[in-house]
């Protein structure tokens, strides 16, 4: 199994309502996307978030979904919109 963390920094401007649509889309890629099995998103509420202030988590089947996800029609449809918001950052592991 795989892990895919993320966290988001937001550019100025972003609206509470860009944030909402992106937590919202993040979360129901869960069943369009092969070998994703779990789909966290949410405001990060650490005091050590270093202005990240948006975060999530998958877990993906194996190796194969993870490497798949990225390419991936749907997912490829929320980055389009998603990527001039944010600072990402991402983490993926197998456990």
């Amino acid at each position: 199994m795989y892990i895919h963390c993320f966290a988001f920094r937001w550019k100025p401007g972003t609206t509470e309502e860009q944030i909402a649509r992106a937590e919202r889309e993040i979360k129901a890629l869960q069943g369009q996307i092969p070998g994703l099995l779990e789909t966290y998103a949410g405001q990060n509420i650490s005091p050590r978030g270093q202005g990240y202030t948006f975060g999530g988590v998958m877990k993906f089947v194996d190796r194969a979904s993870l490497d798949a996800y990225g390419p991936h029609p749907v997912h490829q449809k929320l980055v389009s919109w998603l990527m001039p918001l944010i600072e990402p950052i991402e983490v993926d592991f197998e456990v």
